[in-house]
């Protein structure tokens, strides 16, 4: 039945779905690990007990973000061996190695101190204990950093070589391969983004609670602290989501075409189409909404810069306008969303208010996973906008598959679509039981302790004499 199915179309919608479910654990747990930190570190510096019930609440959530993060990563790197082979044989030598380094450095590095995190405040001294959170904050970081590193390297490859049989070698440097063109850019864009995802969603659970009872300090407490997260930081990842745009126009200019809509070259200066619907077939923004020259002032800070469009790129190089067009305006949309929210709880705040606006709490819940959202569209807006080529500019998607027959992609996909439906769902439900309980004084540790296999001391039931 799926033999008429393309199997490179099956096997990209294979590895969007299985990364997009991946992408929502790291984008979750890089910020919450820092916001433990923090937490933890407040703890310690003022010695209040509602930095330590927050902790503790939240820390309950991290492990099931973590684990879940960890198990859906497993299955993407499992699928460069099965369904993009001949990539990994001609990258591998760039890309293998940097992936090996995130495995040495950060996934050894949070799987070390995991344990004593979770489950060691009350067996090691307050300072060991913190410096274990610190770490597992570090090691969430350093992963991103290894990650984006390849990923960017793929958008921007620099500092490699060809071999004569068509793979891509190390060159000179490797500095150059880790700190490609636009490497810096898309690590501090999507490490802010991270951020802003968890403040959202420390933000809802904060402003549920609060409509449910306002005298709730430790909803006071998290949904303060989320909402100066989106004032402050919100405008900063406006800012880098800028910059990295126009390092996007320098490297990868026929992406910022589609994501703009720019049929057409424009000598005069660009409009900005605010909406429309593309119309790749006859090669225009049918219904567009647009301000006159504002792309040019955007991208080229001046109104008449020239912009050129994708008529100046061959058909087959084109990327899909359609998905481009709109992902980039879901997360556009999603960011200014975010910075209306931050200045609302400003004036609240300034007002006395920050507590007892009703409409202030509903907006917050309601914003709760626009940081998922708003992250899924920004990865769809880069690999898309990447296509058709894998190795920007030096491999295309079609010459990366494996040669595999349709049937077999189309069975494993639709084994993911309900493995990942079943799992995850039961691991996204539990998380939301979790935060659907208000923190309260005096939060327990994380149950299920493990059990203990080596040492001297004994176990309780025999230190108290039962049987």
């Amino acid at each position: 039945m799926f033999d008429g199915l393309d199997a490179l179309l099956l096997a990209r919608i294979q590895f969007g779905f299985t990364v997009s479910f991946h992408f929502i654990f790291p984008a979750f747990s890089i910020g919450l690990a820092s916001y433990l930190m923090v937490l933890e570190g407040l703890w310690l510096k003022t010695g209040r007990d509602i930095y330590l019930d927050l902790f503790r609440y939240w820390v309950k959530i991290f492990a099931i973000a973590f684990a879940m993060g960890v198990v859906s990563g497993i299955v993407m790197s499992y699928q460069f061996g099965t369904n993009w082979s001949v990539f990994s044989t001609k990258a591998g030598p760039v890309i293998g190695p940097l992936m090996a380094y995130e495995v040495l450095t950060a996934f050894f590095l949070e799987a070390g101190f995991l344990g004593v995190m979770l489950f060691g405040m009350s067996k090691v001294g307050k300072g060991l204990h913190f410096a274990a959170t610190c770490m597992v904050a570090l090691g969430t970081f350093i992963s991103a950093f290894w990650i984006l590193s390849v990923n960017s390297w793929m958008q921007t490859p620099t500092g490699f070589e060809m071999s004569p049989d068509g793979r891509f070698l190390p060159g000179e440097s490797w500095l150059a391969i880790i700190f490609n063109p636009s490497f810096p850019y898309r690590l501090v864009h999507t490490v802010i983004a991270a951020y802003l995802t968890t403040a959202f969603v420390v933000g809802a659970v904060g402003a549920w609670h609060l409509l449910r009872d306002r005298a709730n300090l430790h909803a006071r407490k998290m949904f303060s602290m989320a909402m100066w997260m989106a004032a402050i930081v919100a405008p900063i990842q406006i800012f880098a989501g800028d910059m990295h745009g126009l390092n996007t126009l320098e490297h990868q200019p026929a992406k910022v075409m589609a994501m703009e809509g720019h049929y057409e070259s424009h000598p005069d200066g660009a409009p900005l189409i605010l909406f429309g619907i593309p119309n790749s077939a006859e090669k225009r923004i049918d219904y567009a909404v647009e301000v006159p020259k504002a792309s040019s002032l955007i991208l080229k800070h001046d109104l008449n810069a020239p912009l050129a469009g994708l008529d100046t790129i061959p058909d087959d190089r084109e990327p899909p306008v359609p998905v481009i067009f709109w992902s980039f305006r879901v997360m556009v949309g999603i960011g200014f969303a975010m910075l209306g929210l931050g200045l609302w709880s400003l004036v609240a705040r300034m007002r006395k208010r920050l507590y007892d606006w009703s409409w202030l709490h509903r907006a917050a819940v309601l914003m709760g996973p626009s940081g998922f959202v708003a992250v899924i569209a920004g990865w769809i807006t880069t690999e898309v906008g990447r296509q058709p080529y894998t190795v920007y500019g030096h491999m295309l998607t079609a010459q990366s598959a494996s040669p595999l027959a349709a049937p077999a992609v189309a069975a494993s996909l639709i084994a993911f679509v309900i493995v990942y439906f079943a799992v995850f769902g039961a691991g996204a439900w539990y998380i939301l039981h979790l935060m659907h309980k208000p923190a309260g004084p005096h939060e327990s540790e994380p149950e299920h302790m493990p059990v203990r296999t080596a040492g001297i001391t004994p176990a309780p039931a025999i230190a108290t004499g039962a049987e």
